[in-house]
């Protein structure tokens, strides 16, 4: 059965202390990113890679007290390569230096934590499994993440006690976790947040785990993809909120594309009440599209990741947005690169 009603974790904020000062969103800077993108993706044919972007653009804005600016980014991994070298370091900060300047300029800052992080439970997932060091979200602080998606494949990787502390410790560090909770109801609750009067719900899933993981007597519980219950949820945020977000672990790692199922769910979202549908999982970027009133970004890449073996897993994009009490104002993808001790930096600097 769809649950339809959850308690939403709420926060509100009319005054933003951080600095919303940056580009207008204009359709010049759209162009122009375009242009410079179709280089940076490396696409030889600026046809094929115009088809990927929205075909008509949205409305020039500019930050008014009335709106709010969100930027969101892909996956952060904190283990494994990059655990050695804030270790080796001992910098707990290091992966998001370089970043830190763009990232304080928003008043959401919003991505996906791949992986808990805790000094509890055993590995129960593969090779492939991560657990970072508690030190760790030193760095999502000193960045500015105010919102983190739990529900991805990785979260589960050392089992419930270490689920349930990262939940913990994000809670302690003033990080709200998104799609993951004590129990079913709270991992399908929305992170609320209000930003200079306008409403904002944040639901987060993953079909990358065991549905069991999402069931009703699972604790802690993670959201998982079923798209009745999606539609549910949304329809239960909408009625406190201007907009809703649903950010999706999902797809198929290193594809360039999405598939043709998850662009018809992704529109039915969107046909349900969802402003903005943000996915990650596949490692790279892929395609951004405008669909009636909403945006659909299938993946942003990686963030902070371990992963600079291939030329589509060294390039990613923040997605800047910014919305009003109507929904979706402005919106603008920046390219990131790597580093080769795979520090995140804008594309349009030196490194």
């Amino acid at each position: 059965m769809p649950r339809s009603t959850h308690s939403p974790r709420s926060a509100s904020s009319t005054s933003p202390a951080r600095s919303k000062q940056y580009a207008a969103f204009g359709a010049v800077a759209l162009i122009g990113a375009a242009v410079a993108a179709a280089w940076w993706l490396g696409v030889p044919d600026t046809a094929e890679y115009e088809a990927r972007l929205p075909r008509a653009p949205v409305p020039a804005a500019e930050p008014t007290r009335d709106s709010a600016t969100l930027l969101f980014v892909g996956d952060i991994m904190l283990d494994r390569g990059i655990d050695a070298i804030m270790r080796r370091r001992d910098d707990w900060i290091f992966p998001f230096r370089r970043m830190q300047p763009l990232l304080r300029e928003a008043d959401l800052l919003i991505g996906n934590l791949e992986g808990p992080i805790s000094d509890q439970g055993t590995n129960v997932g593969s090779i492939y499994s991560f657990r970072a060091d508690p030190r760790a979200i030193e760095g999502l602080v000193a960045a500015g993440f105010d919102i983190l998606s739990v529900a991805n494949n990785h979260i589960w990787d050392y089992g419930p006690d270490a689920a349930r502390d990262t939940l913990t410790r994000l809670g302690q560090a003033g990080i709200a976790p998104v799609g993951g909770g004590v129990d079913v109801a709270e991992a399908h609750a929305p992170v609320m947040r209000t930003i200079n009067g306008v409403r904002i719900a944040l639901l987060a899933y993953t079909d990358l785990l065991p549905e069991s993981r999402g069931a009703a007597d699972a604790s802690p519980a993670i959201a998982y993809l079923d798209p009745a219950i999606v539609r549910a949820d949304i329809a239960a945020a909408r009625q406190n909120a201007d907009v809703v977000i649903v950010m999706l672990h999902w797809g198929n790692e290193y594809e360039p594309h999405p598939t043709a199922a998850q662009r018809a769910l992704a529109r039915v979202l969107i046909a349900e009440g969802a402003t903005l549908v943000i996915g990650h999982h596949p490692h790279v970027v892929q395609d951004i599209e405008r669909v009636g009133e909403g945006l659909i970004a299938y993946s942003l890449g990686n963030f902070v990741f371990d992963q600079n073996f291939s030329p589509e897993t060294s390039r990613a994009i923040a997605l800047r947005v910014m919305l009003d009490r109507g929904g979706l104002a402005g919106w603008q993808a920046l390219p990131i690169r790597f580093t080769a001790a795979f520090e995140p930096y804008p594309a349009t600097t030196t490194p």
